[in-house]
């Protein structure tokens, strides 16, 4: 079996010999030393100035729109994982959909303006597949209507735009180190950002609000992550190099063999060092994507519906019509792509969507 993704797990006594330190120590929780250390070699690797590391990488999202989204309206993108969504209406703030570039699939810079309302505090776009929204404009609006700024980076992990991490853009970035993304924790994220008193507020409100043990800066959350998930991140860590140039190869097979006269790849953006997160292909419509996907999985490869549906489209929200989304949602796949995939599965892979599309 094939899916479209596989989580990476290092040698069993690598990670074993980081547990060790986790019994030595008898610190669980609560920051102890490979978190810390976990921050520190990501720090340096990811070339940023600030991080902190929490238990997903939604509550970062949720913190940063308690502290900056003040129960406003947030303009987003219909096209991410419902979390996005879902943390706008979690936190008392209304989502105002702006829809995405048909190539480069983020939102829609020249869309973002015209919906400004009175009511509107913050933009929250998403980094789509590690694709870098259009950071200068974006930057230019907000200043300009006094926004602020939060960038769902999940699938960013690496990415790099002019050569600064994505990371380092806006009032807040937040990434995820789910199990099955290029760096994991097994379940894990961070937060991102280089305003030091924003940074503060972060830090507490991921701490049940803590100012020490017996007093309290102001409300909070759990959002701290555990020592066995930090010895998970230390054991992945020095594997990084050769996770990223396999992903690379597979990349590479799917470019140089798909039928791109019967499919539409994801575009993108100049100046971007992109990490190899997703394969996306859009097909000509949905029935041809239904009809690739029952083929794949005849020969059991499960690509996913990544992103489907079009947020706007859910049911506990009002989003409006936003066609490119919504032609998008419904005709993009998902290919495999993780380190270990072989030349032979990728040449079955691909084989299979030629002969179907043609």
């Amino acid at each position: 079996m094939i899916n479209v993704t596989r989580t990476f797990l290092p040698p069993i006594e690598e990670y074993e010999r980081l547990l060790q330190r986790v019994w030595k120590n008898q610190w669980l929780t609560n920051r102890g030393e490979l978190v810390l250390e976990l921050e520190q070699k990501l720090k340096e690797y990811l070339s940023v100035n600030s991080i902190l590391i929490t238990n997903n990488g939604t509550v970062p999202i949720q913190i940063a729109l308690k502290l900056l989204g003040y129960s406003g309206e947030i303009i987003t993108t219909p096209f991410s994982y419902v979390a996005t969504t879902a943390a706008i209406i979690w936190e008392h703030c209304t989502p105002v959909f702006v829809d995405i570039h048909p190539e480069y699939l983020t939102i829609d810079e020249t869309k973002i303006e015209q919906a400004i309302t009175p009511k509107t505090k913050a933009i929250l776009a998403t980094h789509v597949f590690g694709n870098p929204c259009h950071l200068e404009e974006i930057e230019r609006i907000a200043q300009k209507h006094g926004l602020k700024v939060i960038y769902d980076a999940a699938h960013s992990f690496g990415t790099t735009y002019k050569g600064k991490s994505v990371f380092e853009y806006g009032d807040v970035s937040t990434c995820s180190f789910h199990a099955t993304k290029i760096f994991h924790t097994a379940e894990g994220g961070a937060v991102f950002c280089n305003d030091k008193e924003l940074m503060d507020r972060i830090f507490y409100s991921h701490n049940f609000g803590h100012n020490g043990p017996l007093d309290f800066h102001g409300l909070g959350i759990n959002g701290k992550i555990s020592e066995l998930q930090a010895a998970m991140g230390l054991a992945v860590f020095p594997h990084l190099p050769e996770i990223i140039r396999q992903r690379a190869e597979a990349v590479s097979y799917y470019d140089a063999h798909l039928d791109f006269d019967h499919l539409q790849k994801l575009k993108l953006r100049e100046h971007t060092d992109w990490n190899y997160s997703y394969y996306p292909v859009i097909f000509e419509n949905e029935e041809v994507l239904l009809e690739v996907q029952k083929r794949l999985a005849a020969i059991s490869v499960f690509p996913r519906r990544y992103f489907y549906p079009s947020l706007n489209t859910i049911k506990y929200v009002s989003g409006g019509e936003m066609p490119i989304s919504e032609a998008v949602a419904k005709s993009i796949l998902c290919l495999p792509l993780f380190a270990g995939l072989t030349d032979e599965e990728l040449d079955m892979i691909v084989t299979t969507i030629n002969e179907t599309i043609c």
